[in-house]
Order: C-alpha cells, then sequence, then structure tokens
C-alpha cells in the first residue's frame, strides 16, 4: 500500500513540475551555447579554407553582432557604435516585446556569416537546427523565440550591410601583385607557388587604425648577400636552426604552424591538409580562458568580440608592411646562396615576408586578452589536439604569442627582425584597440 502511494505522490510531481513554466532566462545564459557557436563558425572557416586575413575579417563581422545583441541583457555594456568605423544606428529591441537575447546574439552571428561570409551556409543550418531546438526546450516561449530570431536577423543584416561598405569587394577586383625581377623581393615559393594572398588587405577598412600604416615598423636589415652582412647573418639562421631543430623547436612549430591550406605531393599526386588559422587558433585560447575563469555569456562575447577587433587590424597593419617590404622570403635565399637542396620545416605561405604575421597577429591579441585575464594568466592550450598535435602550457598570454612568434624561425619561413620588429608591431595594435574600444559604461562615482 506504501508503495502504491509512494508511486502516486511521484507521478503527480511530475506532473505539477511539467507543468510549470520553466526559467528559460537563466538556462539561456550557459556560456557554453555561445562557445559552440563560435567553435561552429571556426569549423566552417576552416572546411571553407579562408586566408587568415579573410577569416580574421569574418571573425570581426560576425562576433560584433552578437555583441550588439547580448548587451541589451547586460546594462552595465555599451555599444560599440562610433567606436569602430562607419558603425552606427545598430537596430534596438522593441520595448514592447520580450527578447531572449543569447538567442537573438547567436542568431545574429550565425546569420551575418551566412549572408555575407561563409560557402557553406548549409553546415551553418545543420548546427542551428540543433541549438536553437536547444532553446526551445529551455522553454523559452513561442512568441519570445520568434521576436529573438527576427531581431537577431535584423541586426545581422545592418552588420553586413556595414560590412560591405568596407573595400572588400573592390579589392576582388584590383591588379594581382606584380613580381619584381629583383634578388631581394618576394617570389613564389614551393611546392605549389601559389601567388600572392591579399595584396590589398591594406585598402580594407580597418576597425579603429587612423591608417593601415599607422604602427609601421623600422625598416628590415638592408638586403646583402655578403656573409657577414646583418641581413645575410639572419639566413644563415635560418638555415642553421633549421639543421639542428630540438625535438621541441620542432613541437613548437608543428603546433602553430596554422596554415589553413597545406599542400602534400607525394610524387605526382597532390592533397591538402586543413588546419586553423592563426586568428582561429587564439579563438581557440580565448574559449579555453572564458572557461577557466569562469566567465558569464556576455564576458566570453566581450573576448571573443575584441579579440577579433583586434585581429583584423592586426592582419592589416602587418599585410601593408609585407607587400611595402616586400621581402624575399628565406627558402629562396637559402636554396640560391647555401643549398639547393634544402626545404623549411613548414611550408612557406604565399606571401612577402616583413613583418612575420603570427608575431603581429598573437601579440596584438594576446595584448588584448591581457587587459581582460590579466598579466600572469596561466592556461593549457588544447586547441590543436583535434588537429593531431599535443597541448602546450602557458604561464601568459604573451609567453603564448612569443612561443607563436618564434615558431616561424624553427619553421624555417621567417627572420629573426621578421618575428621580433612583428611582435613590437603587433602589441602596438593590441594596445591602441584597448585603448580605443570601451566595451563597458563607465560608472559614476
Amino acid at each position: 500500500m506504501k508503495t502504491i502511494f509512494a508511486q502516486i505522490l511521484m507521478i503527480a510531481f511530475v506532473l505539477l513540475t511539467a507543468c510549470q513554466p520553466k526559467d528559460y532566462k537563466a538556462a539561456s545564459q550557459n556560456p557554453e551555447a555561445m562557445r559552440r557557436t563560435i567553435k561552429k563558425l571556426t569549423d566552417v572557416i576552416v572546411h571553407d579554407i579562408f586566408p587568415p586575413p579573410i577569416a580574421s575579417r569574418i571573425y570581426a563581422y560576425t562576433t560584433i553582432a552578437a555583441y550588439e545583441v547580448l548587451i541589451h541583457d547586460y546594462p552595465d555594456y555599451q555599444s560599440l557604435e562610433g567606436q569602430l568605423k562607419d558603425l552606427k544606428d545598430v537596430p534596438k529591441p522593441e520595448k514592447s516585446k520580450q527578447y531572449c537575447f543569447p538567442l537573438a546574439s547567436t542568431h545574429a552571428l550565425l546569420t551575418t556569416a551566412k549572408l555575407n561570409f561563409v560557402f557553406s551556409p548549409e553546415k551553418i543550418e545543420e548546427f542551428e537546427s540543433i541549438l536553437y531546438q536547444e532553446f526551445k526546450e529551455m522553454g523559452v516561449p513561442d512568441e519570445v523565440y520568434v521576436n529573438s530570431l527576427l531581431y537577431g536577423t535584423k541586426v545581422a543584416e545592418h552588420i553586413v550591410a556595414w560590412a560591405k561598405k568596407d573595400n572588400y569587394r573592390e579589392t576582388r577586383t584590383f591588379p594581382k601583385f606584380e613580381i619584381k625581377d629583383e634578388l631581394a623581393r618576394w617570389k613564389p615559393t614551393p611546392p605549389t607557388y601559389m601567388a600572392a594572398i591579399e595584396p590589398h588587405w591594406n585598402k580594407i577598412r580597418s576597425m579603429t587604425l587612423d591608417s593601415a600604416s599607422q604602427f609601421m615598423p623600422p625598416r628590415p636589415p638592408a638586403f646583402d648577400t655578403a656573409r657577414n652582412s646583418p641581413f645575410f647573418k639572419e639566413v644563415l639562421e635560418v638555415y642553421e636552426v633549421r639543421k639542428n631543430l630540438t625535438q621541441e623547436q620542432t613541437q613548437i612549430a608543428q603546433f602553430w604552424d596554422n596554415n589553413p591550406f597545406v599542400m602534400n605531393l607525394i610524387g605526382h599526386a597532390s592533397f591538402a591538409s586543413k588546419q586553423i588559422s592563426p586568428g582561429g587558433h587564439w579563438i581557440g585560447i580565448a574559449k579555453i580562458a572564458s572557461e577557466k575563469s569562469k566567465a558569464d555569456i556576455m564576458q566570453t562575447l566581450e573576448a571573443y568580440t575584441l579579440l577579433s577587433i583586434s585581429m583584423l587590424d592586426g592582419f592589416i597593419s602587418c599585410w601593408d608592411e609585407k607587400y611595402r617590404s616586400n621581402l624575399i622570403r628565406p627558402e629562396s635565399l637559402i636554396n640560391k646562396y647555401i643549398d639547393k637542396d634544402w626545404t623549411p620545416l613548414l611550408q612557406t605561405p604565399p606571401f612577402p615576408e616583413y613583418t612575420s604575421g603570427h608575431s603581429v597577429v598573437s601579440s596584438a591579441i594576446a595584448t588584448t586578452l591581457t587587459s581582460i585575464y590579466g598579466e600572469n594568466f596561466v592556461f593549457t592550450d588544447s586547441t590543436e589536439v583535434e588537429y593531431g598535435f599535443t597541448v602546450r602550457s602557458y604561464k601568459s598570454l604573451e609567453q603564448a604569442a612569443d612561443e607563436a612568434g618564434l615558431s616561424r624561425l624553427y619553421g624555417g619561413i621567417h627572420y629573426r627582425s621578421a618575428i621580433e620588429k612583428g611582435k613590437e608591431q603587433g602589441k602596438k595594435v593590441g594596445n591602441w584597440v584597448v585603448q580605443k574600444v570601451k566595451t563597458r559604461k563607465k560608472i559614476a562615482k
């Protein structure tokens, strides 16, 4: 009899709780949905094989769209209107309607990507069907659900319209990069001898920079093939480092390779290996940092957004210098003057040498993230595990950026000056973004 009574009580409890409205507002604030959304974006970027500069543009506009929506759940945060170039009049939610802003925010991010940026929107749509069902299961009312999607779409359309005025489409029709018949100038490298990537990237509208050349680094060492010249000593260093690589240096180079399209040649056959971009690697680090710091959804998105702004401006600054100095890569000189059979550990990317993109962008991003997580942020980077590499641990974000830069020397694709001056250049970009972009409202004393 007691057992039957207990069962009746249990059934009554289940029925009663099933009728209670779910607290979707609290459930939807879980930052994991935002992290998964950004990860899906990264997966699509890898699948579609976007070069690093273009990937940075995708991350910037999509995270800004998400940010501009989510701030309406967090009164201490403010819009980026007036802080980023030409960003104004972002649509606001209607006061008479209710919204689930985390749903609207993720929808704005994914819709922005689908409308203007990625080649494989169907991969995003597969993810959306799963994610949005989870929001429904949280108990988001139908009217709130519809309002949220409509608002997210409205903001996405606004951000896409803003993006279309950044000169990207125009640069698609600009003249191809002219290869100069000068020994000091960049030339395509083995094994694919690809044409130069994004030679007009300095024409893209930046997010915060006064100009692409605002943080122009010092000139690289004067080109000179004399063995005792400062320049050729750097060439020899690349050659010797490659010959004497330690296991640790090899691991570092491979861990930070981040070449989205490595071409492998075996006899007459060729096949590509897809990897994450440098910016995508740092997006992964931001995920790790937000998890370790137990950041809420707004803090998580804030970090992604500031990181992406620094990333885009870092690439604009770096590419401006690359095609100004137009310096030849180590592989070309070593094959001509030292050893015709020498090959770098990593495949040489298809653009000029100075400055190092990894050094500039990693330093810019690390500087920005340090402003959020502090100077002594200890973490273990597992971003590359899914690509077949191990984990690496760091005592700070800056240490990780330094290692990313040095990886290019170990990989045989950069001279030391490009790494050191690139780090300085990137740090200036990162500090500039931290100074110019304020996500938090000033609290009146």
